[in-house]
């Protein structure tokens, strides 16, 4: 079983936008995607999807992109991203999805020698402009953190993937009060997104260690559209 990491997928299918307005290299990503995900990923292979997945305010426009998503091979594991508007009750959302697709809000899903566990976070406290209602959604975040990992310890002897979409570190920042309840739970790796355009030609955030814990940027756009391997 191998475990890959892919974020920000950012599809609109039913009602399409054309990406390439952030860059011709998001000149049909999908099929990038598809393309790359197709060739390497199993039945019996994990593909972790770090939110910003479907670009729709809505659920039903959701859908097809949900579908696109269920089609393609392997497991695939899902948290919200902050563009992920069409995003309603974890059970509407379950509703959704079908060919071993699932979800993790505030709560994980254990596969073999792993437990996975996520939620989207937010900016850190240390970024310009972060403000009450930031440190309002950052505390809640902090707690749906630790309800996950809690969660997890139901499966002892587990190895912890946690899945964020904001940057729980920076590259210049490594000890976040996320970074701090990922190290006390021990976890082993995270993988996040994000983070795209020209932020991306000076960041190193693949394969950084430090408290024990591996994170890895995995932005689509980061990764040139092809899947990251974790495990």
């Amino acid at each position: 079983m191998n475990i890959y990491a892919i974020g920000d997928l950012h599809l609109s299918n039913a009602q399409p936008k054309a990406m390439d307005i952030f860059g011709e290299h998001w000149k049909n990503h999908f099929e990038k995607i598809s393309a790359n995900w197709n060739a390497r990923v199993t039945g019996e292979d994990i593909v972790l999807i770090p939110g910003d997945i479907s670009w729709a305010m809505k659920m039903e426009d959701a859908q097809p992109d949900i579908d696109a998503i269920c089609g393609l091979p392997g497991k695939k594991i899902m948290i919200k991203g902050n563009h992920d508007y069409w995003w309603g009750s974890m059970a509407k959302v379950n509703a959704m999805l079908h060919n071993d697709t699932h979800i993790l809000q505030n709560n994980c899903l254990e596969v073999g020698d792993y437990v996975f566990c996520g939620t989207r976070g937010w900016t850190l406290p240390q970024d310009s402009g972060f403000g009450a209602n930031d440190q309002k959604i950052y505390e809640r975040e902090k707690i749906r953190l630790q309800l996950s990992l809690d969660s997890a310890k139901k499966y002892p002897g587990r190895e912890k993937i946690v899945m964020m979409h904001f940057p729980p570190i920076y590259q210049n920042m490594k000890n976040t009060e996320f970074a701090q309840i990922l190290e006390r739970e021990c976890v082993a790796e995270v993988v996040f997104g994000h983070l795209h355009g020209d932020i991306l030609r000076n960041i190193n955030l693949t394969d950084v260690k430090t408290g024990g814990v591996n994170y890895n940027l995995v932005s689509a756009d980061y990764l040139d559209f092809r899947l990251k391997k974790i495990r």
